[in-house]
């Protein structure tokens, strides 16, 4: 390598010879021009993000089966490639290590959490909401000397999350008043 090609080499002489702004080569060094961005040869999917009713798009970027970047997607008219910050950090939701991917319950009075798997815990929940209606149904009272049918219970109640979209609050909403529930609420609405 002769003199000029090792002085030629340094940013300052790159911008004063060749980039005089300093926009193009002289602003790299070669470490930096050899650099790719990590969703170069990754796949994209458009999706929504998970945390609130309102929407917004993402740009989901995956290689493998593994994601490995969630933006903003500026095609989405909700958002326009804009996410808060619960959105943008979205890909943690993903691929944090301590997600746990297992039903976890804890007996009463037990210290330990034990596994359970998806059918015995649905199952575990499907009796404590018949058995909390059967116990505290109320078919009939008197009010102020008439005799009024209630057909409802107090034993349980829905609040749902801010996540859930219109059609999902429409189906819990007709589900929980067949079941006779009458406290029914929605966090998108506190």
């Amino acid at each position: 390598m002769t003199v000029r090609d090792k002085l030629m080499s340094l940013p300052l002489a790159q911008q004063l010879a060749v980039d005089r702004r300093g926009l193009g080569r002289a602003a790299q060094s070669k470490h930096s021009r050899q650099l790719a961005p990590r969703i170069r040869d990754a796949e994209m999917a458009q999706s929504i993000c998970p945390y609130c009713a309102v929407g917004c798009g993402q740009r989901v970027y995956h290689r493998d089966g593994d994601v490995i970047q969630i933006e903003g997607d500026p095609d989405s008219p909700i958002s326009r490639g804009r996410l808060c910050p619960k959105g943008a950090a979205s890909e943690q939701l993903v691929n944090n290590p301590l997600r746990e991917y297992r039903i976890k319950y804890r007996r009463p009075y037990a210290t330990e959490w034990e596994n359970l798997p998806l059918d015995a815990a649905m199952d575990m929940l499907a009796d404590r909401v018949i058995a909390a209606r059967e116990r505290t149904w109320e078919h009939d009272t008197e009010i102020d000397g008439e005799r009024a049918k209630l057909n409802r219970t107090l034993g349980f109640a829905h609040l749902g999350g801010a996540t859930l979209d219109n059609e999902e609050n429409y189906l819990i909403k007709k589900l929980f008043t067949a079941m006779g529930a009458v406290q029914i609420e929605n966090q998108a609405r506190i």
